[in-house]
């Protein structure tokens, strides 16, 4: 039986903040516990995606995924030098939504746009869903640090309905997400609600590349 076919997710928002760096490990976190080989990309000059990695090597002994960087334009060199070693590629961007992000949407089968409990997150979407439209047309919104029940919250998840896909998952207001990045850890690994709902965003998202 052949390989299947590597994936690659693309993390990007305009605004800064919005948990870009949290959403990309969390996953990863979840996607490397099931058995898949799970590949990095860095491309924000922020650098935070490799700080939690190299902290996770530390923790751990060995890495467990593999690990790059890239300019923007780099992208899709890197990328393809990782299909060979890796079931999902992971990619993270820098808060931008200029031409600079195009490769990394272009070669994503999935663009996942996190967006905070707030009309500005959802603002700034507009920007990189344009881009999406143009380049691959495959996205999602991710709800995250949402505060359940309350009604800024509702009212950004039911204005995000209309303007594009809004995954069913949601990552709540949880102090686990930050502890375990800091830690080079994700959540998956902690227990209770942040580890349930890290696993339902990926089962979610592992849905929507089939």
């Amino acid at each position: 039986m052949g390989k299947v076919m590597t994936k690659v997710i693309t993390v990007a928002q305009q605004k800064g903040g919005s948990g870009k760096t949290t959403l990309a490990v969390t996953l990863a976190g979840v996607f490397a516990q099931r058995g898949l080989k799970v590949a990095l990309i860095d491309s924000d000059p922020q650098g935070t995606l490799g700080r939690w990695f190299m902290t996770r090597v530390d923790r751990l002994g060995a890495p467990d995924m593999e690990f790059s960087t890239a300019s923007a334009w780099g992208v899709t060199y890197e990328i393809r030098k990782l299909r060979d070693r890796a079931d999902i590629v992971i990619l993270d961007t820098p808060p931008k939504a200029d031409a600079d992000l195009r490769p990394a949407l272009r070669e994503a089968d999935l663009v996942l746009v996190p967006v905070a409990a707030s009309h500005v997150d959802l603002w700034a979407t507009e920007g990189v869903l344009d881009l999406v439209a143009r380049e691959s047309g495959r996205a999602m919104i991710v709800l995250n640090r949402i505060n359940r029940g309350t009604r800024l919250s509702e009212d950004v998840a039911i204005n995000a309905e209309g303007i594009a896909r809004v995954a069913k998952a949601r990552l709540g207001a949880r102090v686990a997400f930050a502890e375990t990045l800091g830690e080079g850890a994700s959540a998956t690994e902690a227990r209770g609600p942040a580890a349930a709902e890290a696993k339902a965003l990926a089962d979610e998202v592992l849905a929507a590349l089939e």
